[in-house]
């Protein structure tokens, strides 16, 4: 992608956030440049000067996520919250989406991995390995402070499974009360603060 200034870079933000919108809600295959450029109001040609291709836009899309969980994750761990709370806070990330009626975005695209470009699947993988990552460390720290029994690493894993799972089943629904009558009451019988 060419930056050449602040007008192009609004540009490619606004179709970063037209199609993570899209793929939230549809899926990869649900959307093309055409919906975008409808969306954005530009031309599809435009589209193509920022992203070459669909797979190079998702490439950017899940990257940019990444990083976005990432950066929450990180504001969490600053927040010198208690451990307990700390997980409240992750699970709410989840949450968050319902709201908005979309769901997290790696969770979508992994309905479609079979048909995704490697480079795609690899920061859908490396989604899924830092989230992970950051959740057996806060499960960790809860371990060895004695707050929690639990094994880390699984505990982690199961958890991740939960919350995508939830906002499916929350989806469905056609509301958040879901994820709140199961998720909340699981996390203050497994993580109860002390």
């Amino acid at each position: 992608m060419v930056d050449t200034g602040g007008m192009e870079k609004n540009t490619a933000t606004q179709i970063l956030d037209v199609a993570q919108e899209m793929v939230r809600n549809r899926g990869y295959s649900a959307f093309s440049y055409a919906d975008i450029s409808q969306q954005v109001g530009i031309r599809k040609a435009s589209i193509h000067y920022h992203f070459s291709t669909k797979d190079e836009l998702v490439k950017e899309l899940v990257k940019r996520y990444r990083e976005g969980m990432m950066r929450a994750c990180d504001r969490i761990t600053q927040s010198n919250a208690s451990l307990d709370q700390q997980m409240f806070q992750f699970a709410q990330l989840y949450r968050n989406g319902l709201e908005e009626e979309q769901i997290c975005l790696c969770a979508m695209l992994a309905a479609d991995y079979a048909v995704l470009p490697q480079p795609v699947r690899d920061e859908i993988q490396a989604f899924f390995q830092e989230t992970e990552t950051w959740l057996t460390n806060l499960l960790q720290q809860g371990c060895d402070a004695q707050l929690w029994t639990c094994q880390p690493e699984q505990e982690a894993k199961g958890l991740i499974a939960l919350f995508q799972g939830v906002q499916l089943l929350a989806r469905s629904a056609a509301g958040t009360t879901t994820f709140e009558q199961v998720v909340y009451p699981l996390l203050a019988t497994k993580f109860p603060s002390r």
